[in-house]
C-alpha cells in the first residue's frame, strides 16, 4: 500500500522560501571564501553589531537575565548579552565549515571532559539520551559523541524552510550522526526505537514547548518536554548531561559530560515523569550558571504574563483533582 504524496508547495512558499535560501547560501558561500576562522571571527563582529542592535530580541535577553540573575549588576549582566551576541554570530557563520571539526588530526578543533561517563552508559545497553541546551555552538555535542563511537541519532527541530532544512540536514550527517530525527510523532518513535536497541539519542532540552509539562528553571515554572524523562522511565534509560563551551579564543570547542541522574521511581507515572523532568531542567540550569554567556537568553523559556495565568488557573485545578 503506497504512502499518499505529500501535496505541492504553493506558489507563494517556493518564492518565499526560494528567496531566504538563495540570501542564506549567500552568506554560507562568503563565509567558506573567508575560512573557518575569519568568518568565524566575522560572525563575532556581526553578532556584537548587529545582533546586539536588535533590540526585542535583546530586551527579551535582559528580561531573563535580570529575573535569572537579580544578583548580578546590570553591567555584568550586558556584558552576559554581548558575549551572547558574539558566540551566536560566530555559531552561525560556522555553519558553512562543519565538517572541519574534528577531534583528530594534527589541529584537532573539539576536545572531551569526563568521557568515562559516556563510555560507561553507552556499554551499558541500556540505551541513553545526551542531553543539553544551545551552547556555544551546539552542533558539537553530536559531532563529538559519533567521533568518539556512540551510536545513536540526533533530534532537531527543522527550519520552515525546506531547502534550507535539506542542506543542515546534510552537513550534520557528514560529521555527526548519520541519523537525523526531526520532532514529532514519528520522530518520537524512532526515539524509542533506537533506545530500545541500546542506542545514543542527543538532544536539546532548553526550548519551550507548549504541549511540555510546567518545571521549575530559574525559580519560574518553565514548559519542558517530558519526553526525555518518559522514555528513562519507561525504558530504563540513561539521562546524561552535558555541555559544551568555546575556547581558545573561540576557535575550538570543549564537551562536558557529567554524572548521570539518578533517580528511583516512586511508581505513580504523572509524579515521577514530573520529578524527572524537574531533574533535568536542574541540571541544564546549573550548566547555564557555571557558564552564562555560552547560553543562548533569547529564547521565550518562559510563559508571558498571560500565560502565566492560565498556567496559574491549571495548577489550581490539578491540586483540586489530586486525591493526595
Amino acid at each position: 500500500m503506497s504512502s499518499k504524496a505529500p501535496a505541492p508547495m504553493p506558489l507563494g512558499d517556493k518564492l518565499r522560501y526560494g528567496a531566504e535560501a538563495a540570501a542564506f547560501f549567500s552568506f554560507i558561500g562568503l563565509t567558506r571564501l573567508l575560512g573557518l576562522h575569519a568568518s568565524s571571527a566575522f560572525g563575532g563582529w556581526i553578532g556584537r553589531n548587529i545582533f546586539y542592535r536588535v533590540t526585542p530580541i535583546m530586551n527579551r535577553a535582559r528580561e531573563n537575565l535580570r529575573a535569572a540573575f537579580p544578583e548580578k549588576s546590570e553591567a555584568e549582566r550586558e556584558e552576559i548579552v554581548v558575549d551572547m551576541c558574539d558566540n551566536l554570530g560566530r555559531t552561525v557563520a560556522e555553519y558553512g565549515h562543519l565538517a572541519k571539526f574534528s577531534m583528530h588530526g594534527p589541529n584537532p578543533r573539539l576536545e572531551i571532559v569526563n568521557r568515562e561517563y559516556g563510555q560507561t552508559a553507552c556499554d551499558s545497553g541500556k540505551g541513553v539520551m545526551f542531553f543539553s541546551g544551545h551552547f556555544a555552538n551546539w552542533e558539537m555535542m553530536p559531532f563529538i559523541a559519533r567521533q568518539l563511537g556512540f551510536e545513536g541519532g540526533e533530534v532537531y527541530r527543522p527550519p520552515n524552510n525546506p531547502y534550507i532544512d535539506r542542506w543542515l540536514v546534510a552537513q550534520r550527517v557528514a560529521n555527526g550522526p548519520a541519523d537525523q530525527i526531526a520532532k514529532g510523532v514519528q520522530g518520537t518513535r524512532r526515539i524509542f526505537t533506537l533506545l530500545r536497541r541500546g542506542k545514543a539519542i542527543f538532544l536539546l532540552t532548553d526550548q519551550k514547548t507548549n504541549e511540555g509539562i510546567a518545571a521549575p528553571f530559574f525559580g519560574r515554572e518553565a514548559m519542558t518536554t517530558p519526553a526525555p524523562a518518559m522514555f528513562a522511565l519507561k525504558l530504563g534509560s540513561i539521562l546524561l548531561p552535558a555541555v559544551n563551551e568555546r575556547i581558545d579564543g573561540g576557535r575550538r570547542f570543549r564537551m562536558t559530560i557529567y554524572p548521570p541522574l539518578q533517580y528511583t521511581p516512586t511508581g505513580d507515572q504523572d509524579r515521577d515523569v514530573h520529578a524527572l523532568t524537574c531533574l533535568i531542567n536542574e541540571a541544564v540550569e546549573k550548566m547555564v550558571r557555571a557558564k552564562p554567556s555560552m547560553w543562548l537568553w533569547i529564547h521565550r523559556r518562559w510563559p508571558t504574563s498571560r500565560e502565566q495565568d492560565r498556567l496559574r488557573d491549571w495548577r489550581g485545578q490539578e491540586l483540586k483533582t489530586d486525591p493526595a
